[in-house]
């Protein structure tokens, strides 16, 4: 029951997730890139299911050359079991293996091909998609990338191109905790491609989605702490009741 990820509970968390940055920040540009996200997310899923099931179309041309070929082989087999009986033409014997050699190396590769291009489909679409991934990783660390605590410390003057700094120190605490969550989020929707198709390529691009994450969370959580540091600053001492 634990041992993969549930895509309905991923989809569910990233729906609630956005109902609380709606709720706390109404009109957030945050809330519908969470909304984006939930959709990809739910496209994931079906899209990660596809990728999984076999291409019966592909797997049957497969055994469409397997039977032609099995075919072509027993035809040239009996014409060379017929002309050793009826003659002794060594020479026509000698031509037909060479012809049921040639026969069997065209078929290895075109099996080779097939075979190969079912995975290379799949390969393709799945990095296509985490591709997507990674660009929604990107647009989050754009929303935060403006939300700096250490300014508040700052006795420089705001020019005329600052940004607006307008969220309380408790405010920006959730809005940076809510954009650590999507990262985190995003790569587990990411996990769902690697989790469905094992393929080393989509396994490696899975994994840079999720060091990118887990790297931009890193300077998220390094600005929320810098700002609890500057309010246990501001707090006034505790009284121990000695005199």
């Amino acid at each position: 029951m634990y041992r993969t990820l549930a895509a309905d509970e991923v989809i569910a968390t990233l729906a609630r997730l956005e109902r609380r940055i709606r709720e706390r920040f109404q009109g957030a540009g945050l809330a519908r890139v969470c909304a984006e996200l939930t959709e990809i997310a739910r496209q994931t899923h079906l899209r990660s299911s596809e990728i999984a099931r076999p291409n019966l179309w592909l797997r049957g041309t497969v055994a469409l050359v397997l039977a032609s070929g099995a075919a072509l082989l027993l035809f040239l087999g009996a014409k060379v079991w017929s002309s050793t009986k009826t003659s002794d033409d060594l020479y026509a014997t000698l031509q037909g293996i060479d012809s049921g050699f040639n026969i069997l190396v065209l078929m290895g590769a075109a099996l080779f091909f097939l075979f190969s291009i079912e995975e290379k489909v799949k390969r393709r679409r799945a990095l296509k998609a985490l591709h997507e991934l990674r660009s929604i990783v990107h647009v989050i660390d754009m929303h935060q990338l403006t939300k700096d605590p250490s300014t508040e410390a700052s006795v420089n003057q705001p020019t005329a191109s600052s940004p607006k700094r307008l969220l309380a120190p408790h405010e920006l605490a959730r809005y940076l905790d809510y954009c650590s969550e999507m990262l985190s989020l995003t790569a587990k929707v990411a996990v769902l491609y690697a989790q469905s198709f094992p393929d080393p390529v989509v396994t490696e691009a899975v994994n840079d989605i999720e060091r990118t994450s887990a790297s931009l969370s890193q300077k998220i959580w390094q600005k929320i702490n810098i700002m609890e540091r500057s309010l246990d600053k501001r707090r006034p001492p505790a009284e121990t009741g000695e005199s």
